[in-house]
């Protein structure tokens, strides 16, 4: 690192980081409810002194726009834009990170509070210090380092605080929509300090299975929704093991299940003594990066149909597929691009040992950026996913110490300094 790379890591203020992550944790900012945190993203830009844009979405345009999907039904949403610098011949480059948040569910099971921040065994615990305020706050403050350093850069550095990307990404299609797209783009997603060149895709699901509804002490006279649901069950329980088997693809190698067919809801029946006229499940469809779409969407409906041909009651009453709520597409950049390079050779600086690059399994915004933004884009941020969505939600403070150190210095080389 030069003498100039060197300053600016000696600026960030990582007790600062720390502080605002607990202020972002402190806000539930559940689906649909994210407009507090996104006001207070806003006023730590302009505290930083980035040129900060902030706006309401459109969402009754955003609905008719071919990438639009989401779970939570919303009529006001912030868009928040920071801005570091203008171009002086150089590259521009976004940093993305989301606000939103899933539940905490039973509270009971957590050894740690929620909704604040607990620092303790070398992490910082609390719903969404993994996923993904804690990497927004690297971003946040990679950039409050580079300001402080009084260093100038050549091109644009861009923090974009989204809402949304739980259920679909509505933050980050409205603003790619409004124009903000750069050279190159980086999501600070738990990607446990993995470069990322590649997300798979992920498409919400929908299955209503039908049954005939009888008294229960006369259960023979109906037909079982939920006995009917078994052998649905087990052709997608097939068509996983066939489809993970023969998609191939070098950045998901690591993967033993790359493209997951997961049921995560089941509601049957009204009574207890009553059999089950209707069983709807509900799950996420795993998609190769560079699968057709609809091709992939069809092999799930096709082996609901062989399913149902295999049962007389169903063959009479299929059952109904939609697709519905969260549908992420696929995405990818070759993994020799020069933005895996500038990230790889940033945490290789910062961390001391080599880069490891793969794809990630999750849905993410990333691919809004690269298909609707014509941005190429990388996935790297602090954590593991695997630890998001659960109760005890944590993030490693070396890896935010790491993410902070190596976002300052990958804007640095990808941008330029234009002045010191």
């Amino acid at each position: 690192m030069n003498i100039i790379e060197q300053r600016v890591l000696d600026a960030i203020d990582f007790d600062g980081m720390l502080e605002f992550l607990g202020q972002l944790v402190a806000i539930k900012s559940l689906s649909g409810h994210e407009t507090p945190a996104q006001e207070s993203v806003a006023e730590q830009m302009e505290r930083i002194g980035l040129a900060t844009d902030v706006w309401e979405l459109d969402f009754a345009e955003l609905q008719h726009h071919p990438a639009y999907s989401a779970e939570v039904d919303r009529k006001h949403g912030l868009g928040v834009v920071g801005t570091l610098g203008q171009n002086r011949g150089g590259r521009d480059l976004i940093f993305n990170g989301h606000v939103d948040v899933v539940p905490a569910g039973d509270e009971s099971n957590w050894h740690y509070p929620p909704w604040q921040t607990t620092i303790a065994h070398g992490n910082v615990y609390g719903r969404g210090a993994l996923d993904m305020k804690g990497g927004l706050c690297c971003a946040l403050f990679a950039a409050k380092a580079i300001r402080d350093a009084g260093v100038q850069l050549k091109g644009k550095l861009m923090i974009e605080s989204v809402i949304g990307e739980e259920d679909g990404g509505a933050g980050t299609l409205a603003a790619c929509l409004c124009g903000y797209t750069a050279d190159c783009a980086l999501v600070v997603e738990p990607t446990e300090l993995i470069v990322a060149p590649a997300q798979a895709g992920a498409f919400n699901f929908r299955v209503t299975v039908p049954g005939l509804a009888a008294h229960g002490s006369m259960r023979q006279e109906g037909v079982s929704a939920i006995e009917k649901f078994i052998p649905v069950y087990q052709a997608l329980t097939r068509l996983e093991q066939t489809r993970n088997q023969s998609l191939h693809d070098p950045r998901f190698a690591d993967y033993d299940l790359p493209y997951p067919i997961c049921v995560g809801t089941l509601r049957a029946g009204d009574w207890a003594s009553s059999v089950a006229e209707s069983l709807t499940f509900e799950g996420r469809f795993g998609v190769a990066v560079g699968e057709n779409s609809a091709n992939a969407r069809r092999q799930l409906e096709d082996a609901v149909a062989r399913a149902a041909q295999a049962d007389p009651w169903l063959r009479e009453h299929p059952p109904v597929v939609e697709w519905w709520g969260g549908q992420f597409e696929p995405a990818g950049i070759p993994p020799d691009h020069p933005l895996v390079g500038a990230v790889s050779t940033a945490f290789e600086d910062v961390a001391g040992t080599p880069a490891r690059t793969a794809g990630m399994t999750y849905g993410a915004d990333m691919r809004l950026l690269v298909n609707q933004g014509q941005t190429p884009t990388v996935l790297f941020g602090p954590g593991d996913v695997r630890q998001a969505h659960r109760p005890d939600e944590f993030v490693p403070l070396e890896d935010l110490r790491t993410v902070v150190q190596s976002l300052a210095l990958t804007a640095l080389r990808f941008c330029g300094i234009a002045t010191a």
